[in-house]
């Protein structure tokens, strides 16, 4: 089987805005407004709808059966029109008996539902975790879908969303999954951000190409509104939806957008479609990042580092506080001593400007939730 994810994911899904208000036409509207905003063109290629998209019951042999209100042309028909966007498309079950929401689940019906999905064109499976019998292990049932898949006929991504549950980063890579949620559902505010951030600091390590830690679909430009109550919540400045996108990046999550994507502001599309810091997710090594602390401020601004292909340094100076605050990040930390002789140039990801060659230690202030990302190159001084 190839390689199905040498990078981070990029796409949509109809879960944080839209919640069980989902049909064909909504679909169909965000493929186009891939194209029209550019999000194609920026990397992103799954639309995934989530849950809520099936009849309530199998037919006669057993087969899942889309919503005849919401999916009248059915999803083939739909799959067609995403592929001829030049997009690909997504789809939802879950391990256990039902969905998080009622319908159908997979538990039992692993095989027929694989062949169904191939048969439908689907490129990309998110697996959930809900209503799962209770003494069947759930590393099982991850292998179970992994195997049906890959002898399906078809590519298809799996992508399990167990929530972060059973030690998942220890075990899911060798399920045959491609990525994995590594935490609790995401809501539309700072807090939120913040509180996956913070768990997911020492689990950096262990995502990685073809199976990347996935700390759930962004909220960014979702501004508070939306039909889905289990995510909509005070929503963020624009600030804070910087720094969420710019940290999901660091880290190698899968950017998977849950804003109406068709109605975007300027700003939003500003944020989504940064070229700079996608390059940082979508680097092809990899790799996790580290963490630095601020000396006299450990709990509240830190920096990520995360080294890139061609020698080149990713750097995401964070600031968690309600305050301003500084950030002097000591490049002796990072393996670089001032008797190398040697420099960071930084780039500001954000300003896409070069803002200068630093000598043993950059020291920025930071607005409070804010996050500054920078690429830099080590130069002689």
């Amino acid at each position: 089987m190839p390689i199905l994810t040498k990078t981070p994911p990029m796409g949509w899904n109809s879960w944080n805005t839209f919640g069980d208000n989902i049909n064909e036409e909504l679909v169909k509207g965000v493929a186009d407004a891939f194209i029209t905003h550019g999000l194609k063109e920026a990397g992103y290629e799954y639309i995934v709808i989530d849950d809520c998209w099936s009849e309530k019951s199998r037919d006669n042999n057993g087969r899942l059966l889309p919503d005849k209100n919401k999916f009248p042309s059915g999803m083939k028909s739909l799959s067609d029109y995403i592929h001829s966007k030049g997009l690909k498309f997504g789809i939802y079950s879950c391990v256990g008996t039902h969905t998080c929401a009622g319908f159908p689940g997979s538990f039992e019906h692993e095989f027929i539902d694989a062949v169904t999905f191939a048969e439908w064109g689907v490129d990309y499976l998110k697996y959930d975790y809900c209503y799962k019998p209770r003494f069947v292990a759930g590393e099982d049932l991850y292998r179970r879908m992994a195997l049906a898949l890959r002898n399906c006929g078809r590519d298809i991504v799996l992508s399990a969303c167990n929530w972060g549950n059973d030690g998942v980063q220890k075990w899911i890579r060798g399920s045959g999954a491609h990525l994995y949620r590594s935490y609790g559902d995401i809501h539309d505010n700072w807090k939120s951000i913040e509180t996956i951030m913070l768990t997911q600091l020492e689990n950096a390590c262990y995502g990685g190409i073809d199976c990347w830690n996935d700390m759930d679909m962004l909220v960014v430009g979702m501004g508070g509104k939306g039909d889905n109550e289990m995510v909509t919540s005070t929503g963020c400045s624009d600030t804070e939806y910087r720094s969420h996108f710019a940290i999901w990046a660091m880290m190698n999550s899968p950017l998977m957008l849950g804003c109406d994507v068709r109605n975007m502001t300027d700003e939003t599309k500003a944020i989504i479609t940064n070229k700079d810091v996608i390059a940082i997710n979508q680097d092809e090594e990899g790799r996790g990042p580290y963490c630095i602390r601020q000396w006299n401020n450990l709990d509240n601004v830190f920096s990520l580092v995360k080294p890139l292909s061609g020698g080149d340094y990713a750097i995401a100076m964070i600031n968690i506080s309600d305050i301003k605050s500084e950030m002097s990040l000591q490049f002796y930390d990072m393996g670089l001593p001032a008797l190398s002789g040697m420099g960071l140039e930084f780039y500001d990801c954000d300003k896409h400007e070069n803002i200068g060659l630093f000598v043993e230690r950059a020291s920025i202030y930071i607005e409070p939730h804010e996050c500054r990302i920078f690429r830099c190159k080590v130069k002689p001084v």
